[in-house]
């Protein structure tokens, strides 16, 4: 299945331009918009007060000046947190982002504010489910063609699929814990892939994911490959050389320049499925 329209291989701003701007930000997928890729991975959790908003961690600890879970504020709190003050694009040796207005947007303000932009979505919350708000919400924007959602718990993605929607959803670690086992297998008999792709580390928990097999494989059953996080130019190379569909990176431009430097160079070019 392709849901997502443009030439392979297709190209993602993990969190945005993250590696150059706060991570999950309007600032970020406005440079990675600028920059040019396909679309944008994004992270999902829900506040007290039941809105969804545009954040990688449980606690917000890490990339704001709060503290304590995403869960546990409401939107008027997550709002008056400054999104930019733990971005340091030189390992902590300076804060280019602090006190700059950066805040913590909605999924509502990124659905709008980039109309027409594919999105991977990823449910980080397990706990207080927001499928169903999430559902509505992408119903509400007409958004439903344009997202892949997709969660490394298998219990959200599970309750996203429970409500029946036609939209496509990528593979949660149960599925691709089976899809590992019938390939290490070889055992096909009666298999039908739960989702439309695949949205996946090369490796996780020091088991190998992407490898020859598995694209080959994911193809065969009419799966696409998107992998994460993906920033070194070698690393990158060797993806594309395997088929994936899509390379989710940090660093956009970059991933950018490879795949347009490699479709100049004769025999290195992987025209779409």
């Amino acid at each position: 299945m392709t849901f997502f329209a443009g030439p392979l291989p297709r190209q993602f701003a993990h969190r945005g331009a993250s590696g150059t701007f706060p991570e999950n930000t309007l600032a970020a997928f406005r440079a990675a918009r600028e920059i040019g890729p396909l679309g944008f991975e994004l992270d999902i959790h829900a506040t007290s007060d039941h809105e969804i908003v545009v954040f990688h961690d449980a606690t917000v600890d890490r990339t704001t000046d709060g503290h304590g879970r995403v869960l546990d504020h409401k939107l008027a709190e997550i709002r008056e947190l400054d999104a930019g003050f733990g971005f340091s694009p030189d390992g902590g040796r300076t804060f280019p982002s602090r006190g700059r207005g950066v805040s913590v947007p909605t999924l509502r303000e990124v659905l709008e504010t980039f109309p027409e932009t594919p999105l991977i979505i990823e449910i980080k919350q397990v706990e207080s489910p927001l499928e169903e708000s999430l559902a509505q919400l992408l119903q509400e924007t007409a958004s439903e063609s344009r997202v892949l959602v997709f969660s490394l718990e298998q219990a959200p993605l599970d309750r996203y699929r429970a409500l029946g929607r036609p939209w496509p959803t990528g593979f949660g670690p149960a599925d691709v814990t089976e899809f590992l086992r019938r390939l290490n297998s070889g055992s096909w008999s009666g298999y039908r892939p739960p989702a439309a792709a695949f949205a996946v580390p090369v490796r996780w928990r020091g088991t190998q994911i992407v490898s020859a097999p598995f694209v080959g494989a994911a193809h065969d059953l009419g799966c696409e490959v998107f992998v994460w996080t993906v920033n070194e130019p070698a690393e990158i190379g060797a993806l594309l050389d395997l088929g994936v569909d899509g390379v989710i990176s940090d660093y956009p431009e970059r991933l950018m320049r490879i795949v347009s430097e490699r479709a100049s160079s004769p025999g290195r070019h992987r025209e779409g499925r």
